[in-house]
């Protein structure tokens, strides 16, 4: 048996997090929260510090009491 040793490249790591692609990736898993959730209820994207980031949020008062009374978010995240 061969030992294999596994380097892991960290700045390579930190470029495909913060990458166009992960960004599509991201905003697309996003989306699908957002459309499940139904109307009232917004998406944001953004790259941060060491990852892309989202968000899927209410931003209707309909949608905040909704999400409120039945975790419509929660429930939303497959």
């Amino acid at each position: 048996m061969a030992k294999n040793k596994f380097v892991l490249n960290h700045g390579g790591v930190g470029e495909l997090l913060k990458s166009a692609s992960m960004q599509s990736i991201v905003e697309e898993h996003a989306s699908e929260i957002r459309k499940s959730a139904g109307d009232g209820y917004a998406q944001d994207t953004y790259v941060g510090k060491s990852r892309v980031n989202a968000s899927v949020y209410a931003d209707s008062y309909k949608a905040r009491r909704d999400n409120l009374k039945n975790n419509t978010l929660l429930k939303a995240v497959h």
